[in-house]
């Protein structure tokens, strides 16, 4: 049957293509930074794994497996995916646990096309990285931002926005910023939307520049979803402004949480379209980015409020840090600036700019030493990587990827301190993590409650309460929380599984749903009779009749 199966795939792929059926190969696939593989109840399989060289194999590859969908022997499903580097959510691995399943890897479809330096407008397929666009952009001496996220550089671009992602530049919801999509239903049939079926231009062109097409809006359809496969997407760039500030604002007491809020609130309402979303972290989260974790690598314990106190006075931590960024005219800038100034005059804080000669000044005195006397003096190596972490944190609100934020998940790794800063990949290089990442109203109590919740709940299971909010707009806070530990430890696995429940469960209670969920959750808290997942059925049996496609993925069914 697998040779009949794998000469049926192979006429159908072009030379470039490329087919493994080998186990020792597949296995790596489902080996993500979630820990499923500890449980034999989620663990995945893979029947084999398939990586494409052209878009039109995609619908090749679907006409196939819904001809034999009925065939005993020879039927099997599809999983897309688009670099498989989605830690936390399920990495590479399919969301379903049936057998006969074939990784459909479309990380090799690579294509930029119809950029318009005019308009800000490119057209992506699934393989393209924040990195590739990045170095596009660069090549053809374009200010335009690529919408990254700290996932880090090697991340699809497309992936993100087909789950609804969000950074920090200007466009920060990432598939708000999505103007057309093409692709197939899972049926096989080619999706385009009906102002580009109409336009009988050459070039076919503004169907690139509106978003919401013509007569009912099925684009949505496939987000979050397992409907079909997207083989291009056209998303507006963000352009670089002449001026630009960061800013970062230090709250030193936890009980000024409620006074912030609303003023981060403000600052959303008044100047939409200028400030990007503000992220709002604690101390603990902060002290992951900079500090080794003091309970050593591997330590499947929580820091004591000792150790936190003692790495807060040696960085000097506060208890909240808000980072936000400012993009317009540099007249803009400046009164924007000035009245974000203001506006936090009325609480105790500390408030530094990009411009700040508290950030200028110690660049350029450490830009003059010598590195064997910064790497001799721990001072100034402390300082020094605090200034490197913040020239980064200000690449990525300028729309230039990196992986700065790729430490957190190197938290509890027993081989931390091994890796290259350069070249981190926690799918690779071993490192557990899950996220929740539930939605909050914009209200100060709601906020408070929140914090509380996470930190009495995170050390029963013995995980660190790092806490970040991202204000998407001024009425909605997402917050991550990130479920760090050590995957080659069971119990490890086995308590970060437990605190991810019980954060969710209690989670709900309190009215905080998260907005995405990992593929195990996908299959475990989805209600199948709801109204809203029997409607979701009624559309997968109309678009995917066989259920040939990601079977599981967000459809409890």
């Amino acid at each position: 049957m697998q040779e009949q199966l794998k000469s049926l795939i192979q006429n159908v792929l072009s030379t470039d293509s490329s087919l493994v059926f080998e186990s020792k190969k597949l296995d790596r696939l489902v080996q993500g930074t979630e820990g499923l593989q500890h449980f034999p109840d989620k663990k995945r399989q893979l029947m084999a794994m398939v990586t494409l060289s052209q878009s039109n194999e995609i619908k090749a590859l679907l006409d196939l497996a819904n001809r034999y969908a009925l065939d005993d022997e020879l039927a099997f499903s599809l999983h897309p995916i688009s670099t498989g580097n989605n830690w936390g959510y399920g990495t590479s691995q399919p969301a379903g646990l049936t057998k006969n399943i074939i990784l459909v890897d479309l990380s090799k479809l690579t294509i930029i096309s119809h950029f318009d330096s005019q308009l800000g407008l490119v057209t992506i397929e699934p393989g393209v990285t924040q990195q590739q666009l990045n170095d596009f952009l660069e090549q053809h001496n374009q200010d335009y931002m690529v919408p990254v996220t700290g996932a880090g550089p090697s991340c699809s671009i497309l992936a993100n926005a087909l789950e609804r992602g969000y950074g920090i530049t200007p466009y920060t919801d990432h598939f708000a910023a999505v103007n057309s999509i093409k692709g197939f239903w899972a049926n096989g049939t080619p999706y385009q939307s009906a102002v580009d079926e109409l336009d009988a231009s050459e070039n076919s062109f503004v169907d690139k520049t509106f978003k919401w097409g013509l007569g009912p809006y099925l684009e949505g359809l496939f987000t979050q979803s397992n409907f079909g496969i997207v083989s291009q997407m056209t998303i507006r760039l963000a352009k670089r402004k002449t001026g630009f500030s960061s800013f970062f604002i230090q709250i030193e007491n936890d009980a000024q949480l409620e006074q912030v809020i609303p003023l981060i609130r403000q600052v959303l309402q008044d100047y939409e379209g200028i400030v990007g979303s503000i992220n709002l972290m604690d101390k603990r989260r902060l002290l992951s980015m900079f500090a080794k974790n003091p309970k050593g690598n591997g330590a499947h314990q929580v820091m004591e409020n000792n150790d936190v106190k003692l790495l807060s006075q040696q960085l000097k931590t506060p208890s909240w840090t808000i980072v936000g960024s400012i993009y317009g005219t540099k007249n803009v800038v400046k009164v924007v600036r000035k009245e974000i100034n203001t506006l936090f005059k009325q609480i105790p804080c500390k408030r530094i700019y990009s411009t700040s000669p508290a950030i200028v000044i110690p660049k350029k005195i450490i830009s003059l030493l010598p590195d064997w006397l910064i790497n001799k003096v721990p001072a100034l190596t402390m300082i020094a990587e605090q200034l490197s972490s913040f020239d980064k944190g200000k690449e990525i609100m300028l729309g230039k990827p990196n992986r700065v934020a790729l430490k957190l998940a190197y938290w509890r790794h027993k081989a931390a301190d091994s890796y290259d800063k350069e070249r981190l990949s926690p799918g690779k290089d071993g490192c557990g993590i899950l996220w929740y990442a539930p939605l909050i109203p914009m209200k100060a109590n709601k906020v408070r409650e929140f914090v509380t919740f996470v930190r009495t709940t995170c050390p029963e299971y013995n995980i660190e309460p790092f806490i970040t909010f991202t204000n998407l707009k001024h009425d909605c806070v997402d917050s991550t929380i990130p479920i760090v530990f050590d995957l080659s430890n069971p119990q490890a696995v086995k308590d970060a599984h437990n605190c991810l429940t019980a954060l969710v469960e209690g989670g709900l209670k309190k009215g905080f749903v998260p907005y995405r969920l990992n593929i195990d959750q996908q299959q475990g808290l989805l209600n199948k009779d709801s109204h809203f997942w029997q409607t979701v059925d009624q559309l997968k049996i109309c678009l995917d009749p066989n259920h040939i496609l990601s079977m599981g993925r967000y459809n409890p069914r």
